[in-house]
Order: structure tokens, then C-alpha cells, then sequence
């Protein structure tokens, strides 16, 4: 078999692939993206928290933030997933169950951990983000009565948030990538699945040429998703 012929044989197994399982890799799809979207959206709200406690001017919740971040980003995402996982029920601590949801108590866990590492690394987007807003904003507004709480609500953090969307957007995208590593908990996403069509068709390389294929279709429509809503955005302020 010369190199064409084998190219092309290797793209006929892809494609018999993807069609006989694509039941299979359309729940893991799903799956992937319903945990990345909830892993961002908790992470941002957390992540923003954290910025402004590492921020503010009381010691204990700077300490706290700056500390939280360092770890966090200096440590594994799979070791965190398996501590949530497995250590937090050792401490009495466990994810409830929903009958009619399966494997809530594996999603939730999931999402848990992909949301507090996230979390790490989006403190650290937006408070770049705020520090990029110009001072003279912060102190035209306190010089017309706001509060500082209401400074940061209503002027530093909308402007912020223009700032740092395209970022935000790379982190959804990381996240989309890096929501693999929730399989080892049995959690059905796209590369669970992909394990699963392996060990059912004793096709390797394929397969996870599939699942390739998926994941960067997933990643490429979300950064021009998100592009769309920077340019929207960047018209609308003008």
C-alpha cells in the first residue's frame, strides 16, 4: 500500500467512524460543552471576587486571594478533579444525587473543579483588565458621590469587561480543551465516548482523529463566536 492509498484508507475508517458512532460522539459533545459553560461562567463569577479581594486594601482577603491563585495555578487540574472527587467524600462532603439527571453527583464535580481552577486564571485576567482602565474614570466618579463599590459595579468593571472578553474567550476555549481530563471520573464528555468507540472497535488512531477533528470544530466556531461579540461590542462603543 503506497502512501496515497494508505492516506486515504485511513480517512475512509475516520469516516466510517464517525458515522457508525455518531450518537456517541454527539452526547460526548454536549457534554463537553455543558461543562466548559458552567465551569467559565462559575469561574468568572468567582475569578472576579477574587480580583478585587487580591485588589482591596484589607490584608486577610489579599493574602487569601494572592494565595488561592498561586496554588491553584501551581498545581494539576487532574490532581485537583480526583481530590474533589475522591477527598472530599473521605471528609463527609459529597455532591448530591438527581434521579432523573445520571451521573449528577460526577457532573457536579466536574464542574466544581474545572470552575475553581478556572477561577485562578480569570482573577488574573480581569485584574488586568481593571488596572487597565484609566484612574481618571475611578476618580471622576468618586468625585461625582459614588461609592467605591459602586465605582468598581458601574464603571471600572463594564469597561473592564471590554477589555478582557477576548481573553475570557481563550479561556473558554482552554476550557473546552482541558474538560478531557473529567473522563477519568466517568463523566460521559467527548473524550469518554472516544474511549468508549476504541474499546469497542479496537480502532486507535482513528478515532482519536475523530475526536481531534470535534474538538477543534468545538474551539474554532467558539473564538469566531467570540470575535463576533468583541467586534459587536467595539461598534457599539463608538
Amino acid at each position: 500500500m503506497n502512501p496515497i492509498e494508505g492516506l486515504l484508507y485511513f480517512l475512509d475508517r475516520m469516516v466510517r467512524i464517525a458515522t457508525k458512532y455518531s450518537s456517541f460522539f454527539g452526547q460526548g459533545v454536549m457534554n463537553t460543552l455543558i461543562i466548559a459553560f458552567f465551569a467559565v461562567l462559575l469561574g468568572t463569577i468567582l475569578g472576579t471576587l477574587l480580583a478585587v479581594m487580591k485588589m482591596g486594601k484589607l490584608k486577610p482577603t489579599r493574602w487569601f486571594a494572592t494565595a488561592y491563585i498561586e496554588f491553584i495555578r501551581g498545581t494539576p487540574l487532574m490532581i485537583q478533579l480526583m481530590f474533589i472527587f475522591y477527598g472530599l467524600p473521605m471528609a463527609g462532603i459529597t455532591f448530591p444525587t438527581v434521579s432523573f439527571i445520571p451521573n449528577f453527583d460526577r457532573f457536579a464535580a466536574g464542574i466544581f473543579a474545572m470552575s475553581i481552577n478556572s477561577a485562578a486564571y480569570v482573577a488574573e485576567i480581569v485584574r488586568s483588565g481593571i488596572q487597565a482602565v484609566d484612574k481618571g474614570q475611578t476618580e471622576a466618579a468618586r468625585s461625582l458621590g459614588f461609592k467605591q463599590s459602586q465605582t468598581l459595579m458601574m464603571v471600572v468593571l463594564p469597561q473592564a469587561i471590554k477589555n478582557i472578553l477576548p481573553a475570557l474567550g481563550n479561556e473558554f476555549v482552554t476550557v473546552i480543551k482541558e474538560s478531557s481530563i473529567v473522563s477519568i471520573i466517568g463523566i460521559a464528555d467527548l473524550m469518554y465516548q472516544t474511549s468508549g468507540v476504541m474499546s469497542v472497535t479496537y480502532i486507535q488512531l482513528e478515532t482519536l482523529a475523530v475526536a481531534a477533528i470535534i474538538y477543534f470544530i468545538m474551539t474554532f466556531f467558539t473564538s469566531r463566536l467570540i470575535a463576533f461579540a468583541e467586534r459587536k461590542m467595539a461598534n457599539g462603543t463608538r
